[in-house]
């Protein structure tokens, strides 16, 4: 995958000008891709995509990224035209977001960092926009889960410019607006969480098709957990409730699921319900043995940080157990 990552640097950044003592280029002109080939791997790229949703492990797709993304490295270092090295550009900065997000799910988040790296490169290559966005977004996110607010911010503030020159009819601006309401929670910044929140919710106001179900998938209908998770980090357990529980009556991924079962047993910590806070987080330990996800044990670690100033409670202890068992698996 590094020298993936090296090929894959140098071949986006280099112009695709006609030069005639080329030779390696003139040789392989016979190969190159034509516009047939990059409409399948658009066609695979989206397959791939819909594959990773519905995994309940998401390692186990990675090996089919990676051999997808070794063809698309491969195509681009054979294009000769402009228009060409521009859709495989696209391509490719979709798909090394897809990369990025199953190294996320395995808390790889040195591999991920990279991946959207290479895709906001490759975004921008493109001069798409909303790509670029997204990987900027997703880029931020790991500060994010990381707890390092102040490093996510200038990035979604690069987001949010981005998505202001992208499509007005997409979602991205409003995706951009959750994940900078989760920042300004954890900058402990409650006004400023709920305006981006407000602004998060206008995606209700689109017509059409607002997002691609692959790199954006963003149609407001993950805001209740996300609320909900911005009021439990603001520790307003009496707004985050009623986000939470409405959270639970949709149908949601087992990442997503998991996601609000955590948060739901912070609750129980800043209620001093300790019932609570055995009950989902024994649920949400359930889900991330079932699906080996890093996100839903990297989220049930941070409900771990809070056990130290709780009563001596047995079951407290198993959970904590359980918990260690979980990292230490992973």
């Amino acid at each position: 995958m590094l020298r993936l990552f090296t090929i894959a640097g140098a071949v986006i950044a280099t112009p695709q000008a006609s030069n005639a003592l080329d030779l390696d280029r003139i040789a392989n002109r016979a190969h190159r891709p034509d516009l047939e080939t990059v409409t399948q791997y658009e066609t695979l790229n989206a397959h791939l995509w819909q594959v990773f949703m519905l995994a309940s492990s998401k390692r186990k797709v990675y090996p089919l990224v990676q051999d997808h993304l070794a063809t698309l490295v491969d195509a681009l270092q054979r294009s000769t035209t402009e228009t060409t090295h521009k859709r495989l550009c696209a391509l490719a900065g979709d798909l090394f977001q897809l990369a990025g997000e199953i190294h996320f799910d395995g808390n790889a988040y040195t591999d991920a960092a990279h991946c959207y790296t290479l895709a906001a490169s490759a975004s921008r290559e493109a001069g798409a926009y909303d790509l670029w966005a997204c990987a900027m977004t997703r880029h931020a996110f790991i500060g994010v889960y990381e707890r390092d607010y102040a490093k996510a911010a200038p990035m979604l503030d690069l987001a949010a410019q981005l998505a202001q020159r992208g499509d007005s009819g997409l979602s991205t601006r409003h995706w951009v607006s959750a994940v900078h309401a989760e920042t300004l929670a954890g900058l402990g910044d409650l006004d400023g969480c709920q305006r981006a929140l407000d602004a998060a919710e206008q995606v209700r106001g689109l017509t059409g098709p607002v997002h691609n179900g692959g790199w954006l998938r963003f149609d407001g209908g993950r805001l209740h957990e996300e609320r909900g998770t911005c009021y439990v980090t603001l520790r307003r357990p009496d707004l985050a409730e009623q986000a939470l529980t409405d959270a639970l009556t949709h149908q949601l991924t087992t990442r997503r699921r998991g996601g609000v079962l955590v948060d739901l047993a912070s609750l129980g910590i800043q209620r001093g319900d300790h019932d609570q806070l055995l009950d989902y987080g024994k649920a949400a330990v359930e889900l991330a043995r079932r699906t080996g996800s890093g996100v839903i044990g990297q989220k049930l670690r941070g409900l771990q940080r809070q056990f130290a100033d709780l009563p001596r409670d047995g079951r407290i202890t198993a959970l904590n157990q359980d918990i260690d068992e979980l990292a230490m698996a992973s």
